[in-house]
């Protein structure tokens, strides 16, 4: 309840803030472009206030010939309270992040005993300190240079869900030191991004000795996207040229303590896993083609306890394609095919799954205010070719954030 409790009070106490002035009596500034912003009148520091949240119901068929109700969804998929600003110097500033949701903190973890066993509201606590336009550090928690799609806000999707590719092997968020460094020639642009990071992914209890490695590059050979376009989905901006971002990286646990490295429930021993990104966004006049590939290997992806008991790593790899268009009246449609092809040390414990996905997206304001309704048609095929699962989805879902 503590957290609760100073949320509460940073809130209330907005309004005392609003009209407080410096001692020759100049106000604060504000803005209000993202969200609540305050700047001091010495311009010694300031604060951006942002929330959003999804409300989603979705339905899941008994199979794909009986559309009987398998299951409903209803519920606040996120809720987040985000802080940003600087501190002392416009190079130096922060980013803070909460999650207050259930599906969002981590519960369906709690036997992580060795991790964190606790509800988890930290998603962002970090400091950036940018010298110059070419470099960018970073230190705190924070998402890791991986997958385009997960570092892509989930609140600027053009889907409910990201795809089961991203579920199956982001690097997520993970606490350690960052560095972008970013350059052109002429039209030529890129970008090389690395982490020194703990491994254990987010607010964890205790590390150990192992790290992990992250590095990124992205080359934009026909120049910058419009208002970073090339890091939210659907082509919102109708890029009037050809727009293209080619990018790969790879991530290395060293004695990872998770089945997903920096995500998962607890392995029963530690071992280092190696997960390879590639992929490549185009944008044009309203059109967005996406296509990505990743692959996760591990030196020993089946572990056991002491009384026999298995749990293991999700090796091999996937891809994930996506295509959208947006209308002139800010309703995009937009299709998904994604698949996972488990590799066969882990094939008798993970099924090779696909999924088709349609989706349509009004846009009210932006990502900021839209409605979505996705229906999609999912398939599991166990390597035994037993408990085989074919079903449908369909599901709508309101953002709406500052």
């Amino acid at each position: 309840m503590r957290i609760y409790t100073l949320l509460l009070a940073l809130v209330l106490a907005c309004p005392a803030v609003a009209v407080a002035q410096s001692p020759d009596g100049t106000p604060p500034l504000f803005n209000f472009k993202r969200g609540v912003g305050i700047v001091t009148p010495d311009s010694s520091f300031s604060v951006n206030m942002r929330f959003r949240m999804q409300s989603r119901a979705k339905y899941n068929s008994i199979s794909s010939d009986d559309l009987g109700v398998s299951q409903y969804e209803m519920r606040v998929r996120r809720l987040r309270l985000r802080f940003e600003g600087f501190m002392y110097s416009p190079k130096l500033t922060y980013n803070i992040q909460l999650s207050f949701s259930r599906g969002d903190m981590d519960w369906n973890m709690r036997d992580q005993s060795n991790i964190n066993n606790s509800p988890n509201l930290l998603r962002d606590a970090v400091v950036y300190y940018k010298p110059n336009d070419k470099w960018q550090f970073a230190f705190g928690q924070t998402k890791l240079p991986g997958n385009r799609q997960r570092v892509v806000s989930s609140g600027e999707q053009q889907f409910i869900d990201r795809s089961l590719v991203n579920v199956g092997f982001n690097v997520d968020r993970d606490f350690g030191f960052q560095a972008v460094y970013n350059n052109s020639f002429g039209t030529f642009h890129y970008l090389i991004k690395g982490a020194l990071t703990s491994g254990e992914g987010r607010n964890v209890f205790s590390t150990d000795k192992g790290l992990a490695y992250t590095g990124r590059v992205e080359i934009l050979p026909l120049g910058k996207f419009t208002n970073g376009g090339d890091y939210f989905e659907g082509d919102l901006e109708r890029e009037p040229s050809p727009k293209l971002s080619l990018a790969g990286g790879m991530s290395h646990n060293e004695d990872a303590r998770r089945t997903g490295a920096q995500t998962g429930r607890d392995l029963y021993e530690q071992t280092d896993i190696q997960t390879y990104i590639f992929d490549g966004l185009l944008k044009y006049r309203g059109m967005a083609l996406y296509a990505e590939f990743m692959a996760r290997e591990a030196d020993n992806p089946l572990t056991f306890n002491a009384a026999g008991e298995q749990r293991h790593i999700l090796t091999g790899y996937g891809q994930n394609y996506q295509l959208s268009y947006i209308f002139r009246n800010n309703v995009e449609l937009a299709g998904r095919y994604s698949r996972i092809t488990p590799n066969r040390e882990v094939s008798a414990f993970e099924n090779t799954e696909e999924a088709y996905v349609a989706g349509v997206t009004k846009y009210l304001r932006a990502h900021r205010l839209k409605v979505q309704g996705n229906v999609a048609y999912h398939s599991q095929n166990a390597y035994l070719s037993v408990n085989n699962d074919y079903h449908w989805t369909a599901g709508v879902q309101i953002e709406l954030g500052i």
